[in-house]
């Protein structure tokens, strides 16, 4: 079972969890770094605790972690983009 579920490596799984769900707005801002962060945990633990297992997982987390965080930047830099352009006078 753990070849399938690294529960051996929480951080590989949480990393996981939080990059898949790191493409919704604001929130995903927040669960792309912790992502990121946690997916290079979980990818330190496999180097040095192979039994551990959960690299696909960690990598998951880390490739979905860093799009949803460009994703959630694009969007926050669209909304300032068009509030700052709404406010100056024509």
């Amino acid at each position: 079972m753990a070849s399938i579920v690294p529960y051996k490596n929480p951080p590989a799984l949480t990393s996981y969890y939080l990059g898949l769900f790191s493409i919704f707005p604001v929130l995903g801002l927040f669960m792309g770094v912790a992502a990121l962060v946690l997916g290079t945990k979980g990818m330190k633990m496999v180097r040095e605790h192979p039994e551990a297992k959960g690299k696909a997982h960690a990598g998951i987390g880390i490739g979905c972690g860093l799009i949803g965080l460009l994703f959630n930047l694009a969007i926050i830099i669209i909304f300032v983009g068009a509030f700052l352009s709404r406010s100056q006078p024509s």
